[in-house]
């Protein structure tokens, strides 16, 4: 009776359907090298890109404002027609809150609730918008507290018209908020321009050197 060969001689068995795979094994391991094929993805760029098309390692994208888009960086895309509608809407907005609130203040005084009560309801009503405007405002120039801006919610949503002010007239000279957003565009623009010099180094050093 024949003794089975040892696995060390046993010669290697062919695919059933007559095929021999064609990939590269290690000498060492005897795993499949994927080196080459890793290699080739490296020598045509990985191409990989964020969901909204650009690549991972392109510069700082500006962010857009309320009614303008990204139209404030270049001042294109309409941007003088959008500023004169901020600014119209904003005032005409404004007019019809005013109004609003004079038929208001006709219903206190017909409801004979006192003095006292009338001239409360004004001076909260202008306190509340003189408020909402300062606040709106500074906005336009520096970043609120979040939690803060939770806890005047009910003193802006009063003084509404205070803030429609505001809009109107930083849509006079600008883009309400373009300021500081051109301000954080311009540093985010330079710290990325500082992180890519020192990847890539000096180019005039470099052909000094060769």
């Amino acid at each position: 009776m024949a003794r089975p060969l040892p696995a060390e001689t046993r010669p290697a068995r062919e695919p059933a359907d007559g095929r021999s795979h064609n990939r590269p094994v290690s000498d060492e391991t005897g795993t499949p090298d994927t080196t080459a094929g890793t290699a080739g993805r490296a020598a045509q760029g990985d191409g990989v890109t964020r969901g909204d098309g650009v690549a991972r390692g392109g510069g700082p994208r500006p962010e857009p404002l309320r009614f303008f888009g990204t139209s404030w960086v270049n001042h294109d895309q309409g941007y003088a027609a959008r500023r004169a509608g901020v600014a119209a809407g904003s005032l005409a907005a404004a007019a019809l809150s005013c109004l609003v609130l004079r038929f208001a203040y006709q219903g206190i005084r017909i409801a004979e609730t006192g003095s006292f009560v009338t001239v409360l309801v004004i001076v909260m009503f202008a306190i509340c918008s003189a408020l909402a405007f300062r606040n709106t405002w500074e906005g336009f120039g520096k970043r609120h507290d979040p939690q803060r801006q939770a806890g005047l919610r009910g003193l802006l949503a009063i003084g509404f018209v205070g803030s429609l002010l505001a809009y109107f007239f930083r849509s006079l000279t600008e883009a309400p908020g373009e300021k500081l957003h051109r301000e954080e565009y311009e540093q985010a623009r330079e710290a990325h321009e500082r992180r890519t010099t020192r990847r890539t180094g000096n180019p005039s050093r470099k052909k000094r050197r060769g």
